[in-house]
């Protein structure tokens, strides 16, 4: 037998005690899951010598119990360096123009919603967002033009840009 089938069997015949023992480390099955792969990449890389030894499945579980050690210690690291650390401040709460515009802005279609934050917000040219969407120049254009009026008519006179008024 070669050995990638003698891993084979090795693998088929322990990986599942392996991943029990690990989840009975760990109490998570993704992390048991993440500490069994890295063991048996690890026993693969060494394949050749880890054959001859006696019991093979207990070097696996010699490194399990070391990879979660140091899972451990690296998450006790991180909960120090951040209790450590004072707490971020808090984020000032948006304007009240923020908070109508972004409610006039969920007012629109998507189109003329995306057309106008990729114009307004992303600074890109007609042309660019013709590209982006796969409309026309002329089709840009018109979204940029309704969502311009939706916004208009959503935010109401108070907040129409100065010289559109005296229009009317």
């Amino acid at each position: 037998m070669n050995a990638v089938d003698e891993f084979d069997e090795f693998y088929r015949d322990t990986s599942r005690r392996l991943a029990r023992y690990a989840y009975g480390l760990t109490g998570d099955v993704a992390d048991a899951q993440d500490l069994v792969q890295e063991a048996y990449a690890r026993a693969w890389q060494r394949w050749r010598r880890l054959s001859g030894y006696e019991d093979q499945e207990a070097w696996l579980r010699l490194v399990v119990n070391r990879l979660s050690a140091d899972r451990w210690r690296r998450l006790g690291v991180r909960r120090a360096r951040a209790a450590a650390e004072p707490p971020p401040r808090p984020a000032a709460p948006p304007s009240e123009n923020t908070v109508l515009l972004i409610s006039a802005m969920r007012a629109l279609p998507m189109v003329h919603r995306r057309a106008l934050a990729l114009h307004y917000l992303l600074d890109r040219s007609v042309a660019e967002i013709a590209a982006e969407t796969g409309a026309s120049t002329g089709t840009v254009k018109s979204w940029l033009s309704r969502g311009r009026t939706g916004l208009a008519a959503a935010l109401g006179p108070a907040y129409e840009p100065e010289g559109v008024r005296d229009a009317h």
